[in-house]
């Protein structure tokens, strides 16, 4: 039997240890974390993620336990409409919806599926050998076949593969995250950009609703209150923002920088070792991709591995595409940091034209991410 070992237990090495072991592999997941206690709070899976989801039995279960998202798009800060669109549209040309669940909910219907003992807890991995499949751990030695680096943005496993690679650079944005219980409001999803900041909020199951904020600020900011910033930055916007800031918990606002990946990577691969979701190619939130692209990773690489065509096949199939990803929500990233008042006039007129000249082609412009399908 064919052994692989997967370095972190994140949704896309979650996801490879699912596929793969549906095709026959004998896999273990090595987290350093001492629980599965997922880092994030909410999360969209898009029509692109959910057809790879189909693919390991896991695509209906998330479905069931998430929110459709409804009418959604992009509002000023004062709650006028610059863009809109339907899950509607989306559905008739996509065949899916964006759906938004808890990433714990992700998170845990992925792990249900594993065998019992997949996954070793506080096991951390300190080299992977890329010629002899060799993984090094802190409770010893590893054996393996193909090695899944899905070890986060900062990968140490990137980092040894590729030590020339200039690796992730911050992109000018700081990020919060939220649930807010009993702040739910269905069918309303939407994402509103001021000058140099951006205010998202997403109904989830279950009454909540995920919130996140970005604004264009130095990295390496932090402690305090975090919801009381979050009150400062965005309290006087449209409703229902700031109720719903007025509702949150201090203690569940999360603060992180954001890095991406600007020059891609030559390869998402060497030798036994593949490099999956964020390890291979981190990039800015702006299109809701990130978990998307790492789930179409690891059902790709499960297919690749199991055919036996070798991981060039993996990085053929992936490399460019999570390039132009990666690219394409960096320029929307640039688009929400302006903040000159022409600049960001001329943008929202730019948006609110586009929109209303042609309302199809918000929907028709996400063709390449939304119409992927997976491999047979």
């Amino acid at each position: 039997m064919a052994r692989a070992v997967v370095i972190g237990a994140g949704i896309g090495g979650l996801t490879a240890a699912v596929a793969l072991q549906r095709r026959g592999w004998d896999v273990t997941v090595c987290e350093r974390a001492s629980s599965l206690e997922p880092v994030g709070s909410g999360l969209a899976v898009a029509a692109n993620a959910l057809k790879a989801l189909d693919t390991i039995g896991v695509g209906d279960e998330i479905r069931k336990l998430s929110a459709v998202q409804g009418e959604g798009g992009i509002r000023r800060s004062d709650g006028r409409w610059l863009m809109r669109t339907t899950a509607e549209a989306a559905s008739a040309r996509y065949g899916d919806s964006v759906v938004l669940l808890r990433r714990a909910d992700l998170v845990d219907a992925l792990s249900a599926r594993l065998e019992p003992g997949t996954v070793r807890l506080g096991a951390a991995v300190s080299r992977a050998d890329p010629g002899s499949g060799l993984v090094t751990t802190d409770a010893g030695e590893l054996e393996a076949d193909l090695v899944v680096a899905a070890d986060g943005i900062h990968s140490p496993t990137r980092a040894a593969l590729f030590p020339g690679h200039p690796g992730p650079r911050y992109a000018g944005i700081t990020s919060w995250r939220v649930l807010v219980p009993g702040g739910g409001l269905p069918g309303q999803t939407s994402e509103s950009w001021g000058a140099g900041q951006v205010f998202g909020v997403m109904p989830l199951a279950g009454g909540l609703a995920y919130c996140y904020g970005t604004d264009t600020v130095p990295a390496g900011g932090g402690g305090g209150d975090q919801r009381a910033e979050l009150l400062r930055l965005f309290g006087g916007w449209h409703s229902p923002i700031p109720e719903l800031l007025a509702a949150a918990s201090p203690d569940a606002v999360l603060r992180n920088d954001v890095h991406h990946l600007v020059e891609p990577l030559p390869a998402m691969h060497r030798g036994r070792v593949a490099l999956l979701g964020d390890a291979a190619h981190p990039m800015t939130p702006n299109m809701g991709q990130g978990a998307c692209q790492a789930i179409e990773d690891a059902v790709v690489l499960a297919h690749v591995a199991s055919e036996g065509t070798g991981l060039a096949a993996y990085t053929s199939a992936r490399l460019a595409r999570t390039a132009r990803i990666t690219a394409r929500s960096a320029s929307i990233c640039r688009a929400t940091r302006l903040r000159a008042p022409l600049a960001v006039r001329l943008r929202d007129t730019m948006m609110t034209l586009a929109g209303r000249l042609a309302p199809g082609r918000v929907t028709r412009a996400m063709d390449e991410v939304l119409g992927w399908t997976p491999p047979a």
